[in-house]
């Protein structure tokens, strides 16, 4: 009769034939004394995974810990730790014929990464760390977006189907764009394309937008951090708010309304979803939805008509959320559990206001897969000092985040390229407590 410790063994076995490796979370490794220079809740510790890759964006990790970044000019970088120490031994840069691009995802022994204007695919073997596989162009053809706007993130369904957005290459939809007096246009042929996401089958090759593509959701500015939510079987979403109200209408906006509007809202994406982009945003202070001063609004008229969501949580203005990841492991103590990490790059337009964002925050899930309404910052003191004025001063800025096989935290900066692991040991933290949990205006 097999035992329990029998049939575990037996599965660790099987995953080390399959992948070539035993697997990287037989024991949770040494953190850094530092932690990585990050401030951590009581209880977590991080260790640096890799350090110096240069710019890079999203990151995945593979069922046996092989860790895919994507860089942010051309190509990805392979990430292996042989060691059992939690640190990448084994670096590897592949696909660099490739472009500029930000989504990597690592599903159903596939690599599926973009570029600014398409999907592709390596496959994945047993045993590879980089594949030796042609890679597939699954979606080709994507608008690149005129330098503004133009990352591609993707990802995948309960049932495996793959979603794309596209940005607008706008900020307002004004005429002229960002500029004192702008006029609202009609932002319907630019919806044709853009300011939402488009459903594609995963395994079909060279699908177009417009033929193959199905249209999902409409009237968003922006929108990289989207995960799919293990409980409600739904995508939740954390839109790129718009800039510069103070410069379209010096008169009705200041600089501290620019620098505290609008909200970066979290929302639940739906078939045939509207939110609100560019007549509309979210302002976080008067808890209301406002009318865009390039159609009509002065920083007093409501809209009233009803047609988008309230946000589900309101973040603060110009954070900069980028990839977000739903915690399905165990490791981390159970109120975490379904619920959703947000990477946040941080600002770059607050000023003459501090610029903020630049840190981890963690949204909390009731046990039905739905957010209780606030956040708290998870992981902070990536800038490495306490007061930025612009992004440049900032030692770190958080872009890539994924969930590790055995529950660990993945997290990237984009600037230098160092990639974190956070894990859960119950001791206090090294470099002492974030901040107390903030909660967001609603």
């Amino acid at each position: 009769m097999q035992t329990p410790a029998f049939r575990r063994v037996a599965v660790l076995f099987v995953f080390a034939l399959l992948f070539g490796c035993l697997p990287v979370w037989a024991a949770l490794p040494k953190p850094d004394l530092d932690d990585g220079e990050l401030k951590l809740l009581p209880g977590f510790h991080a260790l640096v995974v890799a350090d110096n890759l240069g710019p890079i964006r999203f990151i995945s990790v593979a069922p046996n810990g092989d860790v895919y970044v994507k860089k942010t000019r051309n190509g990805l970088i392979a990430l292996r730790d042989t060691k059992a120490d939690g640190r990448a031994d084994h670096v590897q840069t592949f696909g660099t014929e490739f472009g500029a691009g930000t989504g990597v995802c690592v599903h159903e022994n596939w690599l599926y990464f973009s570029t600014n204007d398409a999907v592709y695919r390596y496959p994945l073997k047993p045993g590879e760390l980089v594949p030796t596989g042609s890679p597939q162009p699954i979606v080709i053809g994507l608008p690149p977006g005129q330098r503004e706007h133009e990352s591609k993130a993707f990802a995948f369904d309960g049932n495996g189907n793959l979603y794309v957005e596209v940005g607008c290459p706008s900020n307002a939809s004004g005429d002229p764009d960002r500029a004192f007096g702008a006029k609202g246009v009609d932002p319907a042929s630019l919806f044709v394309q853009h300011g939402g996401f488009w459903r594609f089958k995963p395994d079909v090759l060279n699908q177009d937008q417009l033929k193959d593509g199905f249209h999902f959701s409409s009237g968003m500015r922006h929108d990289l951090a989207i995960a799919w939510q293990p409980v409600s079987k739904a995508f939740f979403i954390v839109m790129m708010g718009r800039d510069q109200l103070n410069t379209v209408d010096p008169k009705d906006y200041s600089a501290e309304d620019n620098a505290e509007n609008p909200a970066e809202e979290m929302q639940k994406l739906t078939q045939g979803a509207l939110f609100g982009w560019p007549y509309t945003y979210w302002d976080p202070r008067k808890n209301a939805r406002m009318i865009s001063p390039e159609f009509g609004g002065d920083n007093q008229k409501r809209d009233d008509s009803h047609k988008y969501p309230d946000p589900l949580v309101a973040f603060p203005a110009h954070w900069a959320p980028m990839q977000m990841t739903f915690y399905t492991g165990s490791q981390f103590p159970p109120k975490y559990r379904n619920g959703a990490f947000i990477a946040f790059h941080g600002s770059w337009n607050r000023a003459p206001l501090p610029q903020a964002g630049y840190r981890v925050a963690f949204v909390p899930f009731t046990p039905g897969g739905n957010p209780v309404g606030g956040y708290e910052t998870f992981a902070d003191n990536f800038a490495g000092i306490p007061v930025i004025r612009s992004p440049g001063q900032a030692h770190y800025r958080p872009c890539g985040l994924a969930t590790g096989p055995d529950g660990s935290l993945y997290v990237a900066d984009s600037e230098k390229g160092r990639v974190w692991r956070i894990i859960y040991t119950g001791a206090s933290s090294n470099a002492g407590p974030v901040s107390a949990p903030e909660m967001s205006s609603r």
